[in-house]
């Protein structure tokens, strides 16, 4: 049986990563005013990037990601938590080039509809493996409508 080189697990993240810092600035550059800034700890700074949206807003069922820059680790995570009163929505991406996902899409079985307000983290998983610590580099919030 011949062995399948691992060409395409790093091809596809890698045309993903592209794509995703092909339209992360224009996506920000049209996000507009009132959808968060980057809140930084020292560690870094991480920003909205739309992704499908026509209008310069964050919509439920829309896809986005996030720019982020930090020198803490070179493989940046962001875990995105929404709240519909409650928590409706939670997920974490790697945002580097290896990365299987870096896209995050705005709803779940929790969230079947409406606005909702989000946080998003830039964090370091660096150290999880050995002590389970995830380090939280800045944050960013925005408001998505319904």
């Amino acid at each position: 049986m011949a062995r399948k080189t691992p060409s395409l697990r790093i091809a596809l993240p890698a045309a993903i990563a592209a794509l995703v810092l092909a339209l992360a600035p224009s996506a920000v550059a049209a996000k507009g005013g009132g959808h968060g800034g980057s809140t930084g700890t020292g560690g870094g700074t991480i920003s909205l990037a739309l992704i499908n949206s026509t209008d310069g807003l964050a919509h439920y069922g829309q896809k986005v990601t996030f720019a982020v820059s930090t020198t803490a680790t070179t493989q940046p995570w962001v875990t995105l938590e929404c709240f519909q009163g409650s928590l409706v929505y939670k997920a974490s991406n790697g945002i580097f080039a290896t990365s299987l996902n870096q896209i995050f899409t705005l709803s779940s079985l929790a969230w079947r509809g409406g606005a909702a307000d989000c946080t998003a983290y830039l964090e370091n998983w660096d150290s999880y493996a050995k002590r389970g610590a995830i380090q939280r580099l800045a944050s960013t919030s925005f408001h998505v409508e319904p």
